[in-house]
């Protein structure tokens, strides 16, 4: 069997190489000759994220404020699922659970002010053999958390933890899983 090597930031993995093949655009994965490359975040290029700017730093603080009022009103779960489609991978199925490989994810979380748009939702996939826990999605969960938690003490401004997730949110992975913060509303 023909494998390619498929790498991250983190290490590198053999897959098999039927894998890799040409994308339509620039997104997460890059097909080159037989390799791709499988990120944790969208190229700059494919995506920036979009804010919401209604919601600001005073209404993140409000503790009636929770992300479902947010949630599916400027784009529905139907439009957000096309997005696979847009970065050239395969809507997967019983992506529920623990079986969960891929997760519609905002670039910039609704938790820090990011809008509900299809300019901020990209599949957050990987990396094949995690467990859920290690999965990118659950990871960046951990840092939208310990960024928004941030925001909301004041330590950080709402404009820097925006750029910060968008540009690179394994910036703050560390710092994340030292803080533990819990789920937010």
């Amino acid at each position: 069997m023909r494998t390619a090597l498929i790498a991250d930031s983190s290490r590198s993995i053999r897959q098999p190489a039927a894998r890799c093949r040409r994308f339509r655009s620039r997104q997460i994965m890059h097909a080159f000759c037989g390799t791709a490359m499988v990120t944790r975040y969208p190229t700059r290029h494919a995506l920036r994220g979009a804010i919401n700017p209604t919601v600001t730093v005073d209404v993140l603080r409000d503790p009636n404020f929770t992300t479902k009022c947010e949630r599916d009103h400027a784009a529905s779960a139907e439009d957000k699922a096309k997005t696979y489609d847009w970065y050239g991978i395969e809507h997967p199925t019983h992506n529920t659970g623990e079986n969960e490989v891929c997760e519609l994810d905002h670039l910039i979380s609704l938790e820090l002010g990011g809008a509900d748009t299809l300019d901020n939702i990209w599949p957050q996939c990987g990396p094949d053999g995690a467990t859920l826990r290690e999965r990118y999605f659950k990871q960046k969960d951990l840092v939208e958390n310990y960024l928004a938690a941030q925001v909301r003490a004041g330590a950080m401004s709402l404009a820097d933890a925006q750029k910060g997730i968008s540009t690179d949110w394994t910036e703050y992975l560390a710092a994340a899983q030292a803080a533990k913060v819990g789920v937010v509303r």
